[in-house]
């Protein structure tokens, strides 16, 4: 683990920077105390970091879960009784784990799984265009497309251009020249610069830049403008920062409803953000999902014990891991260790960082996952891949990431069944002799109750006195509705005057009597 540190001791540093605004800005979307959102990525990093059998994947505060926590904050009468919650929500998780739940996660179509990815690069991008501009209303980390300052993604962007700060918007100038710069020319000069990470030198220059315009009425940076951790005059008012579940609240059936969503919603969040982490993983590593469970659950009982938000799988933080060269676990180890140092002693330095330098990097991050080339890609891959990723992206863009995934999985599911449909049977007519119509039909491999409406409209359209037959030699799966829809037809087929042979293993039947007693000798229908 430790031979590839020197990869991901600077991974760390990139993933760090971007965390902290998000654990932040994630913690006010949420309506809860900005340090329950530190608390979540540092639990998130060194706890679900070293249980965790992902080797890239990063947790912490997720977007994904910012509006039920603010609705149950509201319900529950109280953050110590919602922490009840967030630990009884990891039990679940630790439960569904045991239950090895975690196969769920295979089941999503690859294109909604890109198209995921691309939609938070792109939100990514559409969010952090404010705060590039120096204009903060609406706190980073929200990600929903109506967000918690009244706006909208798009509205907001337009409102920017009235609220323009110049210093703010100079130094992420920089700061982004800094990063292209770093990833296109620089980190391939030496060493020294894939050590010292473009991201690093971005905040340093921002830190200068805000010291040095100071009382500079043109291009001073605001305080509203800065990274906000609250400063511990001592280790005292560091410890009351801490809250602590009520635990004489866990009667309450409000809460276990709150503790059962968070467990769902935060597993399947999880389970995605694996899916795509791996995808993305150049060294094509494949996460254990049921222990991914397990982590991510206990990770949620020490956050909940603690006064910390509910943690995920995090793919923005993930795909910055991996973009900046992070190997093993210990790059999100560390990038936990480094929130817990920060806060803890370094705060004051950390709250003269630009939040439009922390945009530029995750601007960079943004266009690495949205990448215009993917949607030609997709395109041309036909429209039963493209369907479902665009809708996933415009439905994640348009109104949340959960609601767009579900989005795109409908799409990919009604492709799966239109497909069905299409390839259960295949047809071959040949030319009319003795005044007969012959006609073949070849049943697939695996023929389901989806594709009855088709086969039944094709035998409902053989003309009278014609020839049917129907060869099932290939066929492994036959369900019993097809059975009883071949049935229902025989007897059709003796008023309509047509003839029916049947190939199968057994060998060649003229006019069966039963197809459901066929079948149940053959040992292939369900």
């Amino acid at each position: 683990m430790f031979k590839n540190l020197k990869n991901d001791l600077p991974a760390s540093i990139v993933v760090f920077f971007v965390a902290l605004p998000l654990c932040l800005g994630i913690a006010l979307a949420s309506g809860a105390p900005a340090f329950s959102g530190l608390i979540a990525g540092i639990i998130g990093g060194i706890v679900v970091g070293a249980l965790s059998g992902s080797q890239i994947g990063v947790s912490g505060p997720a977007a994904g879960l910012a509006a039920i926590v603010l609705t149950a904050i509201a319900t529950l009468d109280g953050f110590e009784n919602f922490l009840l919650a967030v630990v009884l929500g990891g039990i679940i998780q630790v439960v569904f784990g045991v239950l090895k739940a975690g196969i769920i996660g295979y089941y999503f179509p690859s294109s909604v799984i890109k198209g995921m990815l691309t939609g938070i690069g792109i939100i990514i991008i559409l969010k952090q265009i404010p705060h590039f501009f120096g204009y903060d209303p609406d706190p980073e980390g929200d990600f929903a497309f109506f967000q918690v300052d009244g706006e909208n993604t798009f509205s907001e962007i337009l409102a920017t251009f009235n609220n323009v700060s110049l210093g703010a918007t100079l130094i992420a100038v920089i700061a982004l020249s800094i990063l292209l710069l770093w990833d296109k020319i620089l980190s391939k000069k030496g060493k020294i610069f894939k050590l010292i990470q473009g991201p690093l030198v971005a905040v340093v220059a921002g830190i200068i830049f805000f010291n040095l315009t100071k009382g500079n009425s043109l291009w001073a940076i605001s305080s509203d403008h800065l990274v906000s951790v609250d400063v511990p005059k001592d280790a005292a008012s560091f410890l009351a920062q801490f809250s602590f579940p009520n635990f004489g609240a866990i009667g309450n059936p409000q809460i276990w409803i709150t503790a059962f969503t968070i467990a769902l919603v935060a597993s399947l969040e999880t389970l995605l953000c694996v899916e795509a982490t791996d995808k993305l993983d150049p060294e094509k590593r494949v996460t254990p999902t049921n222990r991914e469970l397990l982590a991510q659950g206990t990770g949620n009982i020490i956050s909940g014990l603690i006064g910390g938000l509910p943690i995920t799988q995090v793919i923005v933080r993930s795909s910055a891991n991996i973009q900046s060269g992070g190997k093993t676990k210990m790059s999100a180890i560390i990038h936990g260790i480094l929130l817990l140092i920060s806060v803890m002693l370094i705060p004051t330095l950390l709250n003269m960082i630009p939040l439009s330098v922390l945009a530029a990097i995750l601007f960079i991050v943004g266009f690495k996952l949205a990448k215009p080339k993917l949607f030609k890609t997709m395109y041309e891959q036909g429209w039963k891949q493209f369907a479902p990723f665009i809708i996933t992206v415009l439905g994640i863009v348009f109104t949340d990431l959960l609601i767009g995934i579900g989005l795109g999985l409908i799409v990919g599911i009604a492709v799966i069944l239109i497909k069905s449909y299409q390839n259960s049977h295949f047809l071959h007519i040949e030319d009319k002799s003795n005044g007969k119509q012959k006609t073949k039909m070849t049943l697939a491999e695996e023929v389901t109750f989806f594709n009855k409406g088709a086969i039944l409209k094709e035998l409902d359209k053989l003309p009278e006195d014609s020839f049917l037959e129907i060869d099932v030699r290939k066929t492994r799966y036959l369900d019993n509705d097809i059975i009883e829809i071949l049935d229902d037809f025989s007897e059709k087929a003796k008023r309509r005057n047509i003839s029916i042979k049947l190939l199968s293993e057994r060998g060649e039947v003229e006019n069966p009597k039963s197809y459901v007693d066929f079948f149940k000798l053959t040992a292939k229908s369900a």
